[in-house]
């Protein structure tokens, strides 16, 4: 009998799963509407108590993202404000949304990828996961490999989409 063969695994390709790369850490979300006089403004005075009083180590080691879900006037001092009282407890801090969050989170990841180790690679990004990856880090990935990558493929490796082929 012939030896069963994995010609994927003989291929030289490699994958990369952005799934790998998801950020370990508890998300958590502050929507300032709570901090509203009247549903409507910040009040400084008011905002600055809430600051001093308020259990910021509640988020010691978190991801956090700073929203407010209603249409409201919000002065930027008012993010800066939460982000300088959550500075020395969470790991992040984005002004913007949970799904801001995990965009921001995914990009530093992929920021931080040694890209240099799939220099002239034909690379695979899988687009399967289980867990929640945003569709730009997918974007953001190709940018960074585009320079180094001999060819980016999207998929899996048994059904593949090419994305880039160096010329």
């Amino acid at each position: 009998m012939d030896e069963i063969v994995n010609k994927v695994a003989t291929s030289g390709l490699v994958t990369i799963d952005l799934e790998d790369l998801y950020p370990a850490g508890e998300r958590v979300s502050i929507d300032l509407a709570d901090q509203l006089w009247q549903g409507l403004a910040l009040r400084e005075k008011d905002f600055r108590s809430w600051i001093k009083e308020h259990n910021w180590s509640l988020f010691q080691g978190k991801h956090v993202a700073v929203f407010c879900s209603v249409d409201a006037i919000i002065p930027a001092w008012a993010y800066m404000l939460v982000a300088s009282a959550l500075s020395d407890y969470a790991i992040t801090v984005v002004h913007g949304s949970a799904a801001d969050l995990e965009q921001v989170l995914f990009r530093n990841m992929i920021d931080s990828l040694d890209v240099n180790e799939y220099s002239d690679k034909r690379c695979i990004v899988k687009g399967c996961s289980k867990l929640p990856v945003p569709q730009s880090a997918y974007s953001h990935l190709v940018v960074r490999l585009h320079p180094v990558a001999r060819s980016i493929m999207f998929g899996e490796p048994c059904s593949t989409v090419p994305v880039y082929k160096r010329g």
